[in-house]
């Protein structure tokens, strides 16, 4: 067990004694969906996005979504130091006898969960990253595109691929050989003036940080653009930035046999997301 398993704590519907049943949907069949955000001296930053996007996976898989003060009391009781943590905040369709079909009144679960902030190595930030190019093709299924549901075994399979701490994440193609995503986070890419993210229409997941990133570019004079993107394209770049919730942003300096010289827009990017 890593510190960061020991030290976590949790509710589950509100209470810190209640169990999850084991026939409970999330458990199964991955029914559910997730997000993952920093708790900053006791508030959730960038709340309001988190929760709309937690929000809008849960409808599109037509769950029933915590109302934003049930979790914000959730949050208030378990976040009650000053000190920085993360959230991780899980809503499972809930329980249901065996079989893919469930109830018309079943009544969803949730979860918060309380851990450390991961401790990234500093010279991720000063010097950037290297990527991993995976081995393993992300499916496409439209109807999941862009949620960030509890079926993951994807990104497990992925993350399995390599033990190097030296690699930070590994890149994703999709069946088509489109650039997608990392295991654990957005790609952008700068070519000059414009910013391009992968247009996740067919898989992927709509991160709260790249959501940010596309809203406030601007600010940067950039000209964000949405589009499919070719692993030739993406080698192309004058600059490539991965980012999450928790990382911030990073520069990939190396991939594939390929490096970048350390620039200054990653810094830029965290400076903005930290706001």
């Amino acid at each position: 067990m890593n510190q960061e398993t020991k030290n976590a704590q949790y509710l589950i519907n509100g209470q810190t004694s209640s169990g999850l049943s084991v026939l409970d949907r999330g458990l199964s069949y991955g029914d559910g969906v997730f997000r993952t955000l920093l708790v900053k001296a006791g508030l959730p930053h960038h709340w309001s996005l988190q929760y709309q996007k937690l929000a809008e996976d849960c409808q599109a898989l037509n769950i029933s979504c915590p109302s934003e003060d049930v979790l914000l009391q959730d949050i208030k009781a378990l976040f009650d130091d000053p000190l920085d943590a993360v959230a991780k905040i899980i809503v499972t369709r809930g329980e249901s006898a065996r079989g893919y079909g469930y109830p018309a009144d079943i009544s969803a679960n949730r979860i918060v969960i309380k851990s450390q902030i991961p401790a990234y190595p500093a010279i991720n930030q000063t010097h950037g990253v290297s990527l991993h190019l995976c081995q393993l093709k992300l499916g496409l299924q439209p109807k999941l595109a862009g949620v960030k549901h509890l079926n993951r075994l994807e990104n497990v399979l992925a993350r399995a691929e390599w033990n190097d701490v030296k690699i930070a994440d590994g890149l994703l193609l999709d069946t088509d050989g489109n650039v997608i995503e990392c295991t654990m986070s957005n790609v952008f890419a700068r070519f000059g003036k414009d910013l391009i993210t992968p247009s996740l229409d067919e898989c992927g997941v709509a991160g709260t940080a790249r959501a940010l990133i596309i809203k406030n570019a601007a600010q940067l004079n950039l000209s964000v653009k949405v589009e499919s993107m070719s692993l030739d394209k993406l080698m192309q770049a004058d600059e490539m930035i991965i980012c999450n919730s928790l990382l911030g942003a990073w520069q990939v300096v190396n991939l594939n046999g390929q490096q970048w010289a350390k620039q200054k827009l990653d810094a830029q990017l965290r400076e903005m997301l930290l706001n």
